[in-house]
């Protein structure tokens, strides 16, 4: 998920920047940093349904 939002916040500053659009708040360079630290949590497993905690391996009853 977090690497789809990272895509379009990529895609929002190529659009900035082809557009020559420029804020205060949002510039080119800070909508790559943005798109990059999505990006890094993404790849850290910041988000991910996975669940890491060890599971028991006792069998179960019948």
């Amino acid at each position: 998920m977090l690497a789809i939002v990272a895509a379009i916040v990529f895609a929002i500053a190529l659009l900035f920047d082809l557009a020559d659009v420029y804020s205060d708040a949002f510039n080119n360079g800070t909508m790559t940093v943005l798109g990059l630290l999505l990006l890094a949590l993404h790849l850290a497993g910041v988000g991910t349904s996975t669940n890491w905690r060890p599971r028991s391996h006792a069998r179960r009853r019948r």
